[in-house]
């Protein structure tokens, strides 16, 4: 059953999007920065299925979208694993507009972790390709 709502409930709703925060910029995206990435939280972002395979096509070098990847998962499913693999430490996202763009933390990851990012994309399912 659908709530009524009355004159009062819109005027306070309005009050609340005419403030000074309805037209500011979101949140920044959390990203650790090298020395604080976790080898334990690095593997743990890895040990989901489809997240070898993001980073097996971000491996390319290229920023990529989330639609830009053949994943067979919903888009919440998607959007969450590349929450995990940000706050690991493995991918760095920019926002650009209404689009969160995703790329390797390659070089971070080799120095701080060397081989681990190779053993990684070796193992990583075959059908880990990038729409392009």
């Amino acid at each position: 059953m659908a709530a009524l709502t009355t004159s009062s409930d819109h005027a306070s709703n309005a009050a609340v999007l005419s403030g000074a925060d309805a037209f500011r910029d979101p949140e920044p995206l959390h990203h650790p920065e090298a020395p604080e990435i976790e080898l334990a939280a690095v593997l743990h972002a890895l040990s989901d299925p489809m997240r070898p395979r993001i980073v097996s096509a971000l491996s390319g070098g290229a920023e990529l979208t989330c639609k830009s990847f053949d994943l067979p998962i919903t888009k919440s499913t998607c959007t969450h694993h590349f929450k995990v693999l940000r706050e690991a430490g493995v991918t760095r996202q920019r926002v650009l507009g209404t689009t969160r763009l995703s790329s390797l933390r390659r070089a971070e990851l080799d120095e701080r972790f060397p081989g681990l990012l190779d053993a990684v994309l070796a193992g990583a399912e075959p059908g880990a390709r990038a729409a392009r």
